[in-house]
């Protein structure tokens, strides 16, 4: 069994239980050409690379593809897709940091720390109102594994949660009501919070632009810790520059790094984070386990753990 590794300037550590059975070469994303010859198995360790796609005439060994990452549709191109070769990912391994952070974003907005930040450095000394989060309205777009933790933890706060998804239906029981993703422009004036977590796909491309934006409350402040594609950057920049929308965290964005002379970085209304919502201390260790407690399903014939379903969700290439 040969195993490669896919990383980027740091190799990932605890992998040793893997090398007793198993053959294990590591590859940069301008070797893995070569390091796929004869490999039956890849770790994308390097989980926003796509160099698989260049290097895939070489992997005619590959059965199993597992990528260090919640997202695939970096990962995921037709000739991969229409493959036999499994995928899986790391579900599970981020749910409950992101929706620490969901619930951190919406803390920081309600109580309006920004200002409380900028005061303290200014010394001055203001007394100010601020808002309850109990009975606030969120809907959660993305309705998966960490859609569902965010809602959990949100309505254990007293928060009101609702979801956006591919399925409308009334009766789930973490959202209560799913209403269609394509629809939100109908009802999302009633939101108080719009949270980002869908996964990238064709569908949800695109899905907030200026169309969804108009109808937010101007109270109303977007969360986002999907992914940037899902938000049309220039039309949210108008909206918080007019105030049709009172604020936004973004954790994503769709050119990372975010560029210096972005107009998002001089926002007061933006909380801005570098793509680090799921990163709780200790991650890569959890995520280097679980590929070796899959490795080990892998050696032994047994059903893996986190198979994605390639067909569904990924943007065509």
């Amino acid at each position: 069994m040969i195993v490669v590794v896919l990383h980027a300037d740091n190799r990932p550590e605890g992998l040793d239980k893997v090398a007793e059975f198993a053959e294990v070469r590591h590859a940069t994303a301008d070797t893995l050409a070569d390091a796929l010859d004869g490999a039956d198995v890849l770790l994308v360790w390097d989980f926003f690379s796509d160099a698989l796609k260049e290097a895939w005439p070489h992997a005619g060994s590959l059965r199993w593809v597992h990528v260090a990452a919640a997202g695939v549709d970096t990962l995921l191109f037709d000739d991969l897709v229409d493959s036999d070769v499994v995928v899986t990912n790391s579900r599970g391994i981020f749910d409950r940091p992101i929706a620490e952070f969901v619930l951190g974003a919406i803390l920081a907005f309600a109580k309006d720390v920004p200002t409380s930040l900028q005061l303290q450095r200014e010394h001055e000394w203001r007394h100010r109102e601020t808002e309850r989060i109990a009975d606030a309205h969120v809907v959660v777009a993305g309705t998966g594994a960490i859609g569902r933790e965010i809602a959990r933890l949100l309505r254990a706060v007293d928060m009101r949660v609702s979801g956006a998804g591919r399925r409308a239906r009334s009766d789930d029981p973490d959202f209560g009501e799913v209403r269609l993703s394509e629809e939100l422009p109908d009802y999302i004036g009633e939101a108080d919070y719009l949270v980002l977590v869908a996964p990238l796909t064709e569908q949800t491309h695109s899905m907030v632009d200026a169309t969804v934006l108009d109808a937010m409350k101007p109270t109303a402040r977007l969360v986002n810790v999907g992914r940037g594609e899902l938000v049309v950057t220039d039309d949210l920049v108008d909206a918080l520059r007019t105030g049709r929308i009172a604020g936004a965290a973004l954790d994503v964005f769709d050119t990372e790094p975010l560029p210096v002379d972005s107009p998002l970085w001089a926002l007061d209304s933006v909380l801005i984070s570098p793509h680090m919502s799921g990163d709780a201390v200790g991650w890569r260790n959890r995520l280097a386990q679980l590929f070796v407690d899959n490795a080990e399903r892998y050696r032994s014939g047994e059903q893996l753990h986190n198979v994605v379903d390639k067909k569904r969700g990924y943007v065509s290439s």
